[in-house]
Order: C-alpha cells, then sequence, then structure tokens
C-alpha cells in the first residue's frame, strides 16, 4: 500500500477532518422553537380551551410516553371570563400572558405580527343563538382579527380552527379563501378523523363506495358535526374523492324512519353501525333483541338524522339517535357489497374516561403543522362538512329538503390515513 503523503493531499485530508469534527456541532444546534398564540372563548373545566390550553404548556400522552410539547405557547386571549375560569391560575402557573385583544396576542406588544401559529377555539361560552337554535360563537370574528394582523404585518403563519367554520356558508368561504389568498396553512375540524378506531381500520384508497353511514349522538348543529366529520374522513378516500354536495334533507322521528325504510343500502349499514356501539340500549344488562332495522325503529323513536346527495351519486346518512353515546362509522362498496364499519373512539370524561385523550392526535398534528409549514389534511374537508352541518339545520328548520348548487366542493384526501395507531 502506498502510504506516501503529499502536501496537496495532506490539506484536503485535513480540510476533510476539519469538516467532519465541525458536523456534529453544526447538527446539534437546535433550531429555534415556534411560538404561538391561542384565541379562545374561555377556560372551564372540559372546555376545548382548557384541553387545548393544557396540552400546550404541560404536554399529554402520545407513543406510550408523556409528550413535551414541541412549540412554545406564548400567548392567550380569552373573550369569557365565567365562574370556574380556568385561564387566569393556569396563565399564571406557566407564566403566559393573557393580552386585552386578539392582536395583541399576536403581537405581543410589538404592533408586528411576533408568533408562529394561532390556535383558535371557539367553542363553550355564553353567546347568542339564533333562530335555527345554533350558538353563535364568534369563530369568524376571531379569524378576521387574526388575519387583519397578518395583513398588516406583510406575513402569516399556520392557523388552526376547533371545529366547524362558522354558522354561515359565505363565511366560510370566504374563511378558506382567505388562507389561500395570503398563502397560510389552514386546519379545522375536530377528533373525529384522528382519534382511535375500534377496530383500527381504513378504507382502502380509491375504494368503489356507494354510501357513508354514522350514527352518532348529541345536539343539533355541535354534534352532527362530529358525525359528518367520521363518515367525511371515510368518504373522502373513494375513488374519484369528493365533488361536493347537491342537496341536504334532514328528518325526525316516523318520517325519518320512514325514508330510511325505503333505502336497502341505509338499512344494512346502519345495522352495521349499530352494531359497532357500546352503548345500546339494554334491559338487565343485554339487549332484549337483536340489532336489526325494525329494532332500531322501535327503540329510536325521536330519532333524527340527514340524508345528503352528493354531486357524483354518492350518499351520507347520519342517524342522531340518543341514547347511543359514541360515534360509529359504515360504509358500503359498489362493487362487492361489502361492508367496512368501526367505532372513532371517543370516550368521553364522565363515560368512559377521565381526560379526553381523543384531544392528543389533534394536539399532535397542530404541533406538526406549526413545526413544518404544511396542514396534515386538506381544508376543504372542514369547509364541507360545516356546509352539510348548515344545510342540515337549514332543512330541519324548514321541514324540507335544501338544495346546496354553491357546495360544489372538490377535494381529495390525503392518502395516508392520519388516525391514532400507537
Amino acid at each position: 500500500m502506498n502510504t506516501r503523503l503529499t502536501r496537496r493531499s495532506f490539506l484536503i485530508s485535513s480540510s476533510a477532518a476539519a469538516a467532519l469534527a465541525a458536523w456534529p456541532l453544526r447538527a446539534a444546534t437546535p433550531l429555534p422553537r415556534k411560538k404561538i398564540a391561542l384565541i379562545g372563548t374561555m377556560s372551564r373545566t372540559l372546555s376545548h380551551a382548557q384541553h387545548f390550553i393544557d396540552r400546550f404548556l404541560l404536554g399529554y400522552t402520545w407513543n406510550g410516553g408523556w409528550h413535551r410539547p414541541e412549540v412554545d405557547l406564548v400567548s392567550l386571549y380569552l373573550d369569557q371570563f365565567p365562574e370556574g375560569d380556568l385561564a387566569r391560575g393556569t396563565a399564571k402557573r406557566f407564566n403566559v400572558p393573557i393580552h386585552d385583544s386578539i392582536a395583541n396576542a399576536l403581537t405581543l406588544g410589538t404592533g408586528q405580527l411576533a408568533v408562529d401559529g394561532v390556535v383558535i377555539i371557539g367553542e363553550h361560552g355564553k353567546y347568542p343563538k339564533n333562530e335555527r337554535g345554533q350558538t353563535l360563537y364568534p369563530r369568524y370574528r376571531f379569524f378576521k382579527e387574526v388575519v387583519k394582523v397578518f395583513a398588516a404585518s406583510g406575513r402569516s403563519v399556520p392557523v388552526f380552527n376547533d371545529k366547524h367554520l362558522s354558522t354561515d356558508w359565505r363565511e366560510c368561504v370566504e374563511m378558506v379563501e382567505d388562507s389561500k389568498r395570503l398563502k397560510f396553512p389552514f386546519l379545522a375540524g375536530s377528533s373525529l378523523p384522528v382519534t382511535r378506531r375500534l377496530p383500527a381500520i381504513d378504507l382502502p384508497y380509491g375504494t368503489p363506495l356507494a354510501e357513508s353511514l354514522c350514527v352518532a349522538y348529541g345536539g343539533m348543529d355541535s354534534y352532527d358535526f362530529h358525525g359528518l366529520e367520521t363518515a367525511q374522513c371515510m368518504s373522502e378516500r373513494r375513488r374519484g374523492g369528493e365533488v361536493g354536495i347537491r342537496r341536504v334533507l334532514a328528518l325526525r322521528g316516523a318520517p325519518m324512519w320512514d325514508h330510511a325504510a325505503q333505502r336497502e343500502s341505509t338499512r344494512r349499514l346502519l345495522v352495521a353501525a349499530l352494531s359497532r356501539s357500546h352503548n345500546l340500549p339494554v334491559k338487565d344488562g343485554y339487549p332484549t333483541e337483536a340489532v336489526t332495522f325494525e329494532w332500531a325503529r322501535r327503540s329510536f323513536p325521536e330519532g333524527w338524522g340527514y340524508f345528503i346527495d352528493h354531486r357524483d351519486g354518492f350518499r351520507t346518512s347520519l342517524f342522531m339517535l340518543a341514547p347511543i353515546r359514541d360515534m360509529n362509522y359504515a360504509g358500503l362498496n359498489s362493487q362487492t357489497g361489502e361492508i367496512t364499519s368501526c367505532q372513532m373512539y371517543l370516550p368521553m370524561p364522565g363515560h368512559g374516561s377521565t381526560t379526553a385523550d381523543f384531544f392528543n392526535p389533534l394536539a399532535h398534528y397542530i404541533e406538526r403543522m406549526m413545526i413544518e409549514n404544511r396542514a396534515p389534511y386538506p381544508i376543504e374537508r372542514t369547509l364541507l362538512t360545516s356546509g352539510m352541518t348548515l344545510a342540515g339545520v337549514e332543512s330541519l328548520h324548514r321541514g324540507a329538503a335544501v338544495d346546496t348548487p354553491e357546495m360544489a366542493v372538490r377535494y381529495t384526501g390525503p392518502k395516508e390515513s392520519l388516525f391514532w395507531r400507537d
């Protein structure tokens, strides 16, 4: 072996060695942590704002351990401070200021945008209702004040909006258009698409679906949105992707059951979804009959639901059936006739859990968006489920079907399903 070392080879090898010696120092230099602001209606025990504030300040369980937040919550704005308020105590404990305006929360008093992400939690609190019974949470107003700071500062950062966008379709569309115009990642919705599933299954991307159905529970406008998200995160995986909706019919009680009875696929899917529930009505600790469509009709006579026609012939059905206390999905393959079903696992505090851990994956994806500057799934999903909810509420209010030509929302969902699997 020739080991003669020339001056030139010495210089080259010395430079390489110096570079290699310096590399670990450069690689180990941590990137600046992202700073976020949280804008909320109010924070009390088990309110949505409390769930997110605690997770971003203290952390949450993830992958079998305790996850420390990878972003820093540096400012808060709360619209209301009710009896039992938790915001002030938490802010003092973690030394996070509560600002007197959304603008100050985003600029940290500097007059220019000074955070790297914004979380909007417009849920809970005392707000008026409209004639349809919808609570007029200030999500749109909060969002527009955030956008105003972006425009004045000449830059924008990722935004998360909890649950549906607004109670007005034009405002929903405007929010999405603002995010496109100012070029910032926009994520919205609830925990249902990303929580655990029982069993942990998904629809293969491009499945030829004919209909999706969800059996859910809860109030109009607040929980029907959850049921529609349960269905939509599966429906968007169908062959051709989502193309929008053209008509929504909402029915209650006997008319709902009469309508469903005429649809053989809907009857099959309803039984499959109910068979995933852990909260079927029982007598002496066990159902008195087999789960069938007729049994369901007798057991839930006062239920209500939405029958949604998509622009490509696809159908979404939602049944809100008390006392069911979980979110159950079933979808029909149009070619094979096979049904895929599961439960989106949502153990509510006081009913199967204490900590509402289904918020953990949502907090995780918000963190990733702030760090990576990209939304993990399209905002069009929440735009469309917001529209479905609004049209369903309107149909109940009118007592007639609602045509929705304005809701021709086309999009494709992510190929990777993002539900919680660990």
